[in-house]
């Protein structure tokens, strides 16, 4: 397992905070809150992005060989960027910070609409190293964002958060840039924030596939795209608190992000779930003069770039609709280790004339050192059990936060409805943390 279990409790500590689950007494009923049906994502054009990076590649082999702070690479960076932005629609405006004696330059760039008061920020760093023109590192992430951010002008979307994108400056000297916008935030501001999403080197030649573990919400959303493609991600630990993230984190804004490796090795068990070569970095031209537009992979880069789009639209930009009433039980129920009995959270539910409704929504937040351990189901009144999740040897990721829908249309909607967890396998534990029920 990648985390302890201290740090697994840190982390459901972080999801209290961030108020994903209510906090109401076991069997209450919520408030209805509006559930997000996000338009589809698009496919982001591989060659688009990719013409982004061979721009990139031309502004630094005209300007010294790199796109560096302070250097005229890197002010052709933003400027190649800006350009496009204006030309999209987008509010844009540059913040200037002064580091090592040389200006630097932030981009941020504002798509008209959304809730003001609800900000789904998502970015990357523009600058290189001195020592190359940094196209893994950051080229990738700044193009696969641009590109997205282009994507949600040709759609014209209309989301229900407000949507920003940012290009920071000076990250490979400390996280300068972010730090200063972040720094720039009034609390107010800060608290507007829904999320903030980093991208970070995603098209490395001998790619991994990470998820940031910060945010729960943010993390599932990227775990469930890649689920799709039928990838097994892992959680990111070699760039924790080493890029732009980490200023939004520290103010308490909630994160996440994806990663394709830096200059660790990758081991024979990720190349035989990946593919690519065992016992060699994920990117041997890390901070070197080789990171060229040779030094990418363009399948990590191409699924990469569409998860982008995918947590955009699913974070940001749904349209909102009629909830149905909620009850939720926020008790901790300890799940026995195997071979020990299923765990039960029961909800009591009232008030209902008739059956339970064809798209009965069920929410969980399960806390789990080894979710492929588990075996989930939704038990009805009368005793039926829907299945929710199957146990998985396959499935080597933790904890379980997600959403499923059950037809119980031939149920009664009133009685006492249970969430069982049974743990099938031996060695790893966790609790039912809450569950929600919606009719």
């Amino acid at each position: 397992m990648s985390l302890s279990v201290p740090r697994r409790l840190a982390a459901v500590t972080a999801i209290a905070v961030a108020g994903l689950f209510a906090a109401t007494s076991p069997a209450a009923l919520a408030a209805p809150a509006a559930v997000n049906a996000a338009p589809t994502p698009p496919d982001i054009p591989l060659a688009n992005v990719k013409a982004h990076l061979t721009q990139l590649q031309t502004i630094a082999t005209n300007n010294g060989g790199n796109r560096a702070h302070g250097r005229a690479g890197y002010k052709a960076s933003i400027d190649y960027v800006k350009a496009k932005l204006d030309a999209a629609g987008f509010t844009t405006s540059l913040q200037t910070f002064t580091s090592s004696g040389a200006t630097g330059y932030n981009l941020i760039a504002d798509w008209p609409g959304g809730d003001p008061n609800s900000v789904l920020m998502s970015g990357s760093h523009l600058d290189s190293v001195t020592a190359g023109p940094g196209i893994n590192d950051n080229g990738s992430g700044s193009a696969a964002v641009l590109e997205t951010a282009l994507a949600v002008s040709r759609a014209q979307l209309q989301p229900t958060k407000h949507l920003r994108f940012g290009w920071w400056g000076a990250e490979e000297l400390g996280l300068v840039g972010s730090k200063y916008y972040v720094n720039s935030l009034s609390a107010t501001e800060k608290a507007k924030f829904s999320g903030y999403l980093n991208f970070d080197m995603i098209g490395s030649p001998n790619p991994g596939y990470f998820v940031y573990d910060d945010d729960p919400t943010i993390e599932q959303t990227f775990k469930t795209y890649y689920a799709g493609l039928g990838i097994s991600t892992e959680i990111e630990t070699e760039g924790d608190g080493r890029s732009d993230h980490a200023p939004f984190k520290s103010a308490g804004i909630p994160v996440g992000g994806l990663f394709s490796g830096a200059d660790y090795t990758k081991t024979a068990a990720q190349a035989q779930k990946w593919g690519g070569t065992s016992g060699q970095a994920f990117d041997r031209c890390y901070h070197s003069s080789c990171d060229t537009t040779a030094n990418i992979n363009d399948t990590a880069l191409d699924r990469n770039a569409d998860a982008i789009a995918y947590a955009i639209w699913n974070l940001g930009a749904g349209t909102p609709v009629p909830p149905g009433k909620s009850f939720e039980n926020t008790a901790d129920v300890n799940i026995p280790d195997s071979p020990g009995a299923a765990a039960s959270s029961p909800i009591t539910v009232s008030g209902f004339t008739g059956n339970a409704p064809a798209t009965t929504k069920v929410d969980v937040n399960i806390v789990h050192t080894y979710r492929g351990d588990l075996q989930i189901d939704l038990i009805a009144p009368d005793g039926t059990a829907y299945r929710l999740k199957n146990s998985s040897s396959s499935d080597s990721a933790d904890n379980v936060v997600a959403s499923y829908t059950v037809n119980a249309s031939s149920e009664v909607a009133n009685g006492v409805w249970k969430l069982q967890a049974k743990d099938v396998a031996a060695q790893d534990v966790g609790y039912i943390n809450s569950w929600k029920i919606t009719f």
